[in-house]
């Protein structure tokens, strides 16, 4: 049973009211986190002089926080070339666009049986991800577009029967047709299980403005999804396919790779994210540098900095710390010390972090220091 009006559900947030204007005053607590600021924004500004990667990978707070306007000045100037999150981090954005609200009572409704059951979301995201599936798009690039054209083409079903047909034995080493062909046989099967009509499926998103993967696809830089299958409400929903979200994903994944390759001299900043940033970044770097070396290069000189409210109590130069350890909390960093690049752990709000550095950097082109 789903619940078909998320207007009716207690939402914690209004990002009308709770979002954060980048020009909102912040106070950096100390002169330390002050400087360490200011080294990001050299670091930045440097990897921008010589076109390489600043990626930015983030956990769902961040948007649940209403930074996704300040964040969107980042990608306006370009001093984020890619953004990264996980699949929650695209739901409270899609929800905010579509609502302007978003955030339910996961205690209470988990109680009642309620949490995540909730139609719209479901039903709008995964139909999102089994047409971009179809036309070749990414996670977060399909559930942008979604936001940005107010809806989504649902190809009629001859269109897709013919696809399916076309696939001969000549074809069969097409390795790119059979993908297509498998992906318009799975969103024949989602179209006729839902009894959908061909043509404009119109989703409307007034709020589309705080929207930052709407930004990220209307600007062109890459905005990708990296989700965990079971941790997020679309998977309770009848229209979810494992299928549409595997190939979406994989896309991000694939987009994600190629822009770590493009770290040499660049920017690598994760915030509130202990799971999903290191583990794909650590395969990322090892792919970018197993085909880097294979044409004589390397990928050297990049800065990595970890971002997140807890605080740092463990060198991790000195091994891992033991299960009776205080910084046992701070595992995840593991994946970090063992990558060969040198990080830094800076502990501040994500808030507090984003419009300082933005604020440094603003400053810095308007005084043409760059």
């Amino acid at each position: 049973m789903t619940y078909p009006a998320l207007k009716d559900r207690y939402n914690k947030i209004d990002i009308t009211k709770d979002h954060i204007s980048p020009y909102e005053f912040v106070n950096i607590p100390s002169a330390e986190l002050n400087a360490k600021i200011s080294d990001i924004a050299d670091h930045i500004i440097h990897a921008k002089s010589m076109g390489a990667s600043v990626i930015c990978t983030f956990g769902a707070h961040t948007i649940k926080n209403g930074l996704g306007i300040v964040l969107g000045e980042f990608i306006k100037n370009r001093w984020f070339t890619h953004l990264a999150t996980n699949g929650a981090g695209v739901i409270h954005d899609w929800e905010f666009a579509f609502q302007g609200k978003s955030s339910e009572d996961v205690r209470e409704n988990v109680k009642a049986g309620k949490f995540g059951t909730w139609d719209e979301t479901g039903l709008f995201i995964n139909l999102a991800l089994m047409v971009g599936a179809y036309e070749g798009s990414g996670y977060g690039e399909a559930v942008g577009s979604l936001i940005v054209h107010n809806g989504v083409n649902i190809p009629d079903t001859d269109e897709l029967l013919h696809t399916i047909k076309s696939l001969s034995i000549d074809s069969m080493n097409d390795d790119e047709k059979i993908r297509h062909t498998a992906a318009a046989a799975d969103l024949l099967e989602l179209i006729r299980f839902l009894d959908l009509p061909p043509g404009f499926y119109p989703v409307n998103h007034p709020f589309a403005d705080y929207s930052l993967q709407a930004l990220s696809y209307r600007l062109g830089v890459p905005f990708t999804s990296h989700p965990m299958f079971g941790h997020d409400i679309i998977y309770t929903h009848k229209a979810n396919r494992g299928s549409a979200v595997g190939r979406t994903a994989e896309r991000d994944f694939l987009s994600f790779a190629n822009s770590v390759s493009g770290l040499s001299g660049g920017v690598y900043i994760s915030v509130g994210s202990s799971v999903m940033s290191p583990m794909i970044f650590e395969k990322s770097l090892s792919m970018a540098r197993n085909v880097l070396l294979s044409e004589g290069t390397a990928l050297e000189d990049c800065a990595i900095y970890v971002i997140d409210l807890q605080g740092q109590t463990w060198d991790w130069t000195k091994g891992e710390p033991s299960e009776d350890n205080p910084a046992y909390y701070l595992r995840f960093m593991k994946s970090f010390s063992r990558m060969g690049c040198p990080y830094e752990y800076i502990s501040i709000d994500n808030r507090i972090f984003f419009l300082g550095l933005l604020h440094t950097l603003l400053e810095r082109k308007d005084t043409h220091e760059y």
